[in-house]
């Protein structure tokens, strides 16, 4: 074969990235360190009923310690696999993590409520954890869909933070929390106009933009909720919420019942976006389109796809999106507003659109993940877990870290994410 006929073939270059195994085994090994150390006598617990349930499934009991240990070589055992698969220069397949999570998280909680005085009751645990992840998905598709279209949305808290306000005051005002569902709506509508203006007419920095989005809007609410707010509590911020409904037939389902179909109306509009979104970024022409802005702008120009305009879309049904989420926060969690309650939502909802991969399934993923951990630190408090309260406190942040940094693996944005497109 000569020189010329191997010049001309395709080079392919394989990028391997050990990232993946080499925190699997990290986790699993300071895991380990829990039973290693601090070995715990007596039972876990797990309830999987919830009152009501016309089928009761029965508690499950096992050794704590025991099982944690289990569950342990079973981690190991993972990455082990995530080491090999990556060393043959594949991919870590997404069930082996998933197995993994499993493997892990049911150690540690099996570790933790071993001879507590209390019941584990993961009904609660993980319906607990889909409400505190709603707004985090709700913020990370606002993310996805404006990275799809090459926007950076660093904004996603200063648009669950005025969602959040905004609804408030609406509700308060006219009694109707779905009024208040749609101010919060127009509200992260406007905060992401803001972004577009600057960002795709002005062409200023992306990034920059969103940070002082954030500020800006947290300097505003935290002043209007001072000045206006707490003179006119009753009027102005007492909020009539959105309450739980029992979706007939699905909410009898055994585990998944009380779980998925005993949530409020935005939770059960949040299945619904996540599939609307999934579905038009691959199956629609204004996915298409929205994920060709966001990949090579000046060929889509070329083909008649109206860049700007297209951008300018998109970014505007985030913050929609993103605005949903934060009436979640004054709706259903608290009916009402306090400065700040986002507490850095919109920050994890971006680590969760990174995580995902700009992907909404993979995004909405990564927010349950995050949801769970931040539910889980109330729940081992209620039943007497030896894990210090400090430590509870800093866990939600920490798997952030851990999924951001360890578990994405090899990945990449969209290519013109952050460009601004300037047509010749």
């Amino acid at each position: 074969m000569s020189a010329q006929t191997l010049e001309a073939q395709p080079r392919t270059v394989a990028v391997i990235s050990w990232k993946t195994p080499i925190v699997l085994g990290v986790l699993a090994v300071l895991v380990a360190l829990l039973p290693l150390f601090a070995p715990r006598a007596g039972d876990a617990t797990f309830r999987f009923a919830a009152g009501g349930d016309a089928i009761a499934v029965p508690d499950l009991v096992v050794p704590g310690t025991a099982t944690a240990w289990v569950c342990i070589v079973i981690a190991l055992a993972v990455a082990v696999a995530a080491t090999l698969q990556t060393a043959s220069r594949r991919r870590v397949p997404l069930w082996l993590v998933a197995v993994y999570a499993v493997a892990l998280i049911f150690g540690f909680l099996s570790w933790a409520a071993a001879g507590s005085s209390g019941t584990l009751p993961m009904i609660s645990l993980l319906s607990g954890a889909l409400a505190l992840a709603t707004p985090l998905i709700f913020g990370a598709l606002g993310g996805v869909i404006g990275e799809r279209a090459g926007v950076v949305n660093i904004a996603i808290e200063a648009q669950l933070l005025a969602g959040a306000f905004t609804a408030a005051i609406v509700a308060s005002l006219t009694d109707s929390p779905w009024a208040g569902l749609i101010a919060a709506m127009a509200a992260g509508v406007l905060v992401a106009l803001v972004l577009a203006v600057f960002a795709i007419t002005y062409y200023v920095d992306q990034v920059i933009v969103g940070v002082v989005l954030n500020v800006l809007v947290i300097g505003v609410t935290t002043f209007l909720f001072r000045q206006v707010l707490s003179p006119n509590e009753a009027t102005m911020n007492t909020v009539q919420p959105f309450h739980g409904i029992a979706i007939p037939l699905l909410s009898d389902i055994p585990v998944l019942g009380p779980i998925l179909f005993r949530q409020t109306i935005i939770v059960y509009l949040m299945y619904v976006i996540v599939f609307v979104v999934w579905y038009g970024m691959y199956r629609t022409r204004w996915g298409l389109r929205m994920r060709a802005v966001g990949e090579h702008p000046q060929a889509a120009d070329t083909v008649g796809i109206n860049v700007a305009r297209t951008r300018y879309m998109n970014v505007l049904i985030a913050g929609a999106i993103a605005g949903m989420g934060g009436a979640f926060y004054t709706l259903v969690s608290v009916p009402r507003f306090n400065p700040e309650m986002t507490a850095g939502a919109g920050f994890i909802a971006l680590a969760a659109v990174i995580f995902g991969k700009w992907d909404p399934i993979r995004a909405t993923l990564a927010a349950l993940l995050f949801g769970f951990a931040t539910n889980l630190q109330s729940v081992l408090s209620v039943i007497g877990s030896p894990v210090p309260s400090q430590f509870m406190l800093m866990l939600p942040y920490i798997v952030t870290i851990f999924a951001v940094a360890g578990l994405v693996g090899r990945s990449r944005a969209p290519a013109a994410d952050g460009e601004p497109y300037i047509k010749s």
